[in-house]
């Protein structure tokens, strides 16, 4: 960790020392701070910090924008510090790139691991393997292309968004087989599932509205409950 580079983004004085404190005692070195969003963003840009630590609600912006310039750019894990404690700003956090949300007043020490571990994690994704390219899927009237972002119902063409293209590949890989909400969220949004059900539930629902000739009966995509989904397809 003495490498690692961390910048904190939060207006409040004593919470920029105290965690530059609890990081540099665990033995990274490298922590800057900052008090606003335009600050922010030129350190940034500056440093190329290996993580970053943002409140939300900064003297000249909020953190969420912040978070979305950032991820124009870069794909470093992003931890949201803050007060703001109702489910609906934390599902916005990790809906707009943020990869975790600690609310104040926090555990040092609890803060100190999570950032450990996001830079763990990070380290263990700049290596990706060199895979073949993707299969074409088929199972039943269905055929997905993954290469050209495609989806085929009896062949014709339906507009799927890269989520819901994302779920048809694992549902058609995984034909007649129950799938696991935590497995979705794991597989097609590459996070940890932190328990939002809305966020899975959603993209099932769109994604049932184009594929099912009746969504509120569906034929194909069955909600199992308790359990998950599952993609019906009769065997030939």
């Amino acid at each position: 960790m003495s490498g690692k580079k961390v910048l904190i983004i939060d207006d409040e004085e004593d919470i920029l020392k105290l965690i530059q404190t609890v990081l540099k005692k665990e033995g990274i070195e490298h922590v800057w701070t900052s008090t606003t969003a335009k600050d922010g963003l030129a350190q940034f840009q500056e440093k190329k910090p290996d993580l970053v630590l943002l409140d939300i609600m900064l003297p000249d912006g909020e953190g969420y924008e912040v978070c979305k310039q950032i991820r124009g750019f870069s794909k470093v894990p992003i931890l949201f510090i803050s007060a703001k404690t109702e489910e609906i700003d934390k599902i916005l956090g990790f809906a707009i790139g943020g990869d975790d949300y600690i609310t104040k007043p926090f555990s040092p020490k609890e803060l100190a691991y999570r950032v450990k571990a996001q830079l763990r994690r990070a380290d263990y994704a700049v290596v990706e393997p060199v895979v073949e390219e993707d299969p074409v899927f088929k199972a039943g009237p269905f055929e997905l292309d993954p290469q050209k972002a495609e989806l085929l119902k009896n062949g014709s063409p339906i507009d799927l968004k890269p989520k819901e293209l994302g779920l048809m590949k694992v549902f058609l890989a995984n034909a007649n087989k129950v799938i696991s909400k935590e497995k979705l969220y794991d597989t097609v949004w590459g996070e940890d599932f932190i328990g939002i059900d809305n966020t899975v539930m959603v993209h099932i629902r769109r994604l049932r509205e184009k594929i099912e000739d009746q969504p509120s009966s569906p034929e194909y995509l069955i909600t199992v409950k308790g359990l998950g989904y599952k993609l019906v397809i009769e065997e030939q």
